[in-house]
């Protein structure tokens, strides 16, 4: 029900984005799914990738500023009611929702959440009968 993901910090300044991206190009790195969150001063890439313990392990040797955590990946139609629905069950659970992105798979999206009670949330995803991935599971998008 969860997936690593990798949160890379990185200084707000010309070209650090891309070097990131060209250490994990040439390790043969497969990005599965991406985002950036920035501030004036820093910014935050958080990254799903095939084979999520050799890249940490590669950022760490370049002494790259990176944490490894598990977040929930959720499978929901890619229209707007099927995130409103899974959100709204986490909502009526009283969890918070820290963050949130997605990337796409056919007619299917997978959500990638962190919540604020990440035991809670399974529980939610168990009641509701939801979809979900697993590390393993993303082989499938290699």
């Amino acid at each position: 029900m969860t997936v690593n993901q990798i949160s890379i910090f990185l200084e707000n300044k010309y070209g650090t984005l891309s070097e990131i991206l060209m250490l994990l190009a040439e390790a043969n790195i497969r990005i599965i799914a991406a985002t950036v969150a920035d501030t004036s001063e820093y910014g935050i890439l958080r990254i799903i990738v095939n084979d999520p313990q050799r890249a940490y392990a590669l950022l760490k040797e370049h002494n790259v500023s990176a944490n490894l955590s598990d977040v929930l990946a959720i499978v929901t139609h890619s229209e707007a009611a099927g995130f409103a629905r899974t959100l709204q069950a986490f909502t009526k659970a009283g969890l918070t929702i820290e963050y949130m992105y997605c990337f796409s798979a056919g007619e299917k999206s997978i959500l990638i959440i962190r919540t604020n009670n990440r035991e809670a949330a399974r529980e939610v995803i168990r009641r509701q009968n939801m979809d979900y991935l697993c590390e393993n599971d993303l082989l499938k998008f290699n």
